[in-house]
């Protein structure tokens, strides 16, 4: 009932010229980034769809995309009218699949995450259970912010952060402000990940002084909050040695070069990440920070799970439950 009313919203909304075609064209191109790579996605030439953006443009009176040199990114306009278009065209899909047998639609299923394992492997071991000939599956690792995004315009149908005393704040405005519901998956205290082969990888306990000549690696966030969206606990502490980077691969290969390390949960699976690198328990010093890391799942509020999203939630859960640094969070039923 949400999403037939969602759905008669957004058709009110849009008008009657609006046609599922064109909702396809603007999220593919969303996606996609550019209209090269949309068009190639679509099997439509790119005069094509660039006329039918156009003309969609003009006829709702705003712009939804700036395009420049490097491709495209939605206005501020554009975004709200693409989260509405998106929860629109997800009704219709999912309509389809109840009512019309396989009807031709590939089913989609979307996890953004921040950088954890345990959530790529829940992942594989669902794709390994489907003809991915017949479903579009992604995974997204990616920022802080850009996880609440894609959760909240329905690129994905699912994300997964963390929570700490020092950013609850924060991200729970966040939250509310792109109608989002964070479900706790688990609890566990802060970690020191790095290379078997560095200096401290044999200690029982590592503290902040012992790790002070070591450079310490970040994720790159972006600008703004970027303290609060940080995915390493203590991101405020003033560092004296710190390097950011923005994928798995750089900072492993810094971990092994640079002596580099981590602050995180301790979860992570030897099966995707390998056995080169240990996770030595931190000792906090700072009796005024907790150390304790509430990692969960947030959706769309108002929108009920799909079967794919419950079956992805479910093997997380399980994964979880496996790993001795994590603590299973108070069951939220």
């Amino acid at each position: 009932m949400i999403k037939q009313a969602a759905a008669l919203e957004c058709a009110a909304l849009f008008g009657d010229f609006m046609t599922l075609q064109q909702l396809r064209y603007v999220l593919t191109i969303c996606d996609t980034g550019s209209l090269s790579r949309a068009s190639e996605r679509l099997y439509v030439a790119q005069p094509s769809l660039s006329s039918a953006l156009s003309s969609l443009e003009d006829e709702l009176g705003i712009r939804i995309f700036r395009r420049t040199a490097r491709g495209v990114t939605p206005t501020p306009q554009g975004s709200d009218f693409l989260s509405r278009a998106r929860e629109l065209y997800a009704g219709y899909q999912d309509l389809m699949s109840r009512y019309s047998g396989d009807g031709g639609q590939r089913k989609k299923f979307g996890v953004s995450t921040q950088h954890y394992s345990f959530a790529v492997k829940s992942f594989v071991e669902m794709v390994k259970g489907y003809n991915t000939a017949e479903y579009d599956f992604a995974i997204r690792e990616t920022t802080t912010m850009k996880v609440l995004d894609d959760v909240s315009t329905l690129r994905s149908q699912i994300g997964i952060i963390y929570l700490s005393d020092f950013n609850r704040s924060a991200i729970a405005k966040l939250l509310r402000s792109k109608e989002l519901l964070f479900t706790p998956l688990c609890n566990c205290r802060t970690f020191v990940y790095l290379y078997k082969g560095h200096p401290l990888a044999q200690e029982h306990e590592i503290t902040l002084k012992m790790l002070a000549p070591y450079p310490n690696l970040s994720f790159e966030q972006g600008d703004g909050l970027s303290f609060y969206l940080a995915e390493e606990i203590f991101s405020d502490n003033e560092y004296q040695r710190q390097i950011m980077v923005t994928d798995r691969a750089t900072m492993v290969n810094l971990m092994i070069g640079l002596n580099g390390y981590t602050l995180c949960s301790g979860i992570f699976c030897e099966e995707l990440n390998g056995t080169d690198y240990t996770a030595v328990p931190f000792r906090n010093e700072d009796p005024g920070k907790s150390d304790i890391m509430e990692i969960g799942y947030v959706t769309r509020k108002g929108l009920a799970p799909s079967a794919l999203t419950e079956e992805y939630i479910s093997l997380m859960r399980q994964a979880l439950s496996a790993d001795p640094h994590a603590a299973p969070a108070a069951d939220p039923a």
